[in-house]
């Protein structure tokens, strides 16, 4: 099996900025892609960010303050948030794609007053 472990979130007022890692272990042969996804209370799952090769993709709301990597050596992905927004605000997973089978972390808390 494929374990992530996320780690980075907290309380932090608008304006502000995150760094958000997940760390992957496990049965790791060949990484398709990686991503960060969130959830607001209430709404679903969304895609924020996600790595595919050297290609990237974010959701329109956080292009230009968002900005998602990832260190192959250590099968790390990660995120880094800046101009957090109240609106940002969510538990945001970490999402391995291998061989057709997608993995997901426990979430971490992201918080962002106004």
């Amino acid at each position: 099996q494929v374990q992530l472990v996320e780690s980075g979130g907290g309380l932090v007022q608008a304006g502000g900025s995150l760094r958000l890692s997940c760390a992957a272990s496990g049965r790791i042969f060949s990484i398709n892609a990686m991503g960060w996804y969130r959830q607001a209370p209430g709404n679903q799952r969304e895609l924020v960010a996600r790595i595919t090769g050297g290609s990237t993709n974010y959701a329109d709301s956080v292009k230009g303050r968002f900005t998602i990597s990832r260190d192959n050596a250590k099968n790390t992905v990660y995120l880094q948030m800046n101009s957090l927004k109240p609106e940002d605000t969510a538990v945001y997973y970490c999402k391995l794609d291998q061989n057709y089978s997608g993995y997901w972390g426990q979430g971490t808390q992201v918080t962002v007053s106004s």
